[in-house]
């Protein structure tokens, strides 16, 4: 999943961690959290940080919050990997001041989901809509974040993206977070293949390998990295025995992940191996205490590797 040549230098290549949003016991921001774990996912081979998405509760934080943390994590990665601030709101408004705003604060790259109280019913509609929003990044890299269980977006992303590509200027490329991969190919056709089309299902990143990825973003990434690095480097070998074994191994651990609030799990995992990441803000709830112990015991017996005591 390394960029040849002829890529563009935009392009996002290799495991991309959708980061967490470090907060303390009362729910409140801990930017002292961002450095730490920004510096651990360098060193396990991420290679760039995808900020305030839905693994780091972006629609749950304050736009001050979001610019807040997007400022840290640029200081943090020190331009050691790319950072992709995510700036997707239900006020198109205030989607535009978070990207001018990541733009200003030396971001990489913008991304954005779309408005999702009032459904966007078009093509057409959601290009003007998310080159509203590209426009206020300036010249930095636009990925739309196509993410329709949770945004209930029933446009085609295919139709979109044909649209797109020739009206919004700074348009790079998608985060295709969904489980359809004839349709991820067919994205990755449109415009002679010159968009790029980042990949965002963990449980699948064999087969998006497959079917073309050469980027991909990801929660698991957070706490997995050296099993997707060795899912890919098996791949790029052609031994798809050893490929599918490291594959089928993350899907367990994420099964066993889905039997509790996920993104609460992921959080104490995090602050089980040193890196405090506090519980999620409403309205995700926190872990019970049996739960707590429940997921210790499955993950320090079934998964020692993980480092769970």
């Amino acid at each position: 999943m390394r960029p040849n040549a002829s890529e563009s230098r935009s392009s996002l290549r290799g495991l991309i961690a959708a980061t967490y949003t470090p907060l303390d016991a009362q729910g409140r921001l801990r930017l002292g959290g961002i450095d730490p774990l920004t510096d651990h996912l360098v060193e396990q081979g991420i290679e760039g940080l995808y900020v305030c998405g839905s693994t780091g509760e972006g629609m749950s934080l304050s736009t001050a919050e979001r610019k807040q943390i997007a400022e840290r994590t640029v200081a943090a990665a020190a331009g050691r990997v790319p950072v992709i601030v995510q700036v997707g709101h239900n006020c198109v408004e205030e989607a535009a001041e978070l990207a001018a705003h990541a733009a200003q604060a030396g971001a990489d790259v913008v991304s954005a989901t779309c408005p999702s109280y009032y459904p966007i019913t078009s093509p057409d509609a959601l290009v003007e809509t998310m080159g509203r929003i590209a426009e206020a990044g300036g010249s930095l890299p636009f990925y739309y974040y196509h993410i329709p269980a949770l945004t209930g977006s029933a446009i085609d992303i295919v139709e979109f993206l044909e649209t797109a590509q020739s009206k919004i200027a700074n348009l790079a490329g998608l985060k295709y977070t969904d489980t359809k991969l004839h349709e991820f190919q067919a994205c990755q056709n449109v415009a002679g293949g010159s968009l790029d089309i980042v990949f965002g299902c963990d449980e699948m990143l064999l087969g998006a390998l497959a079917t073309g990825a050469k980027g991909a973003i990801g929660s698991t990434f957070n706490i997995l990295a050296p099993l997707y690095r060795e899912v890919i480097a098996a791949f790029e070998k052609s031994d798809f025995a050893a490929a599918r074994r490291a594959q089928l191994q993350a899907v367990q651990i994420i099964r066993a992940l889905q039997q509790y609030p996920f993104h609460a799990a992921m959080k104490q995992i995090l602050s089980w191996q040193g890196f405090d990441c506090g519980p999620c803000r409403m309205p995700q709830r926190k872990l019970t205490d049996a739960e707590r112990q429940s997921l210790q015991e499955v993950l320090s017996s079934r998964w020692p590797a993980l480092g769970i005591q």
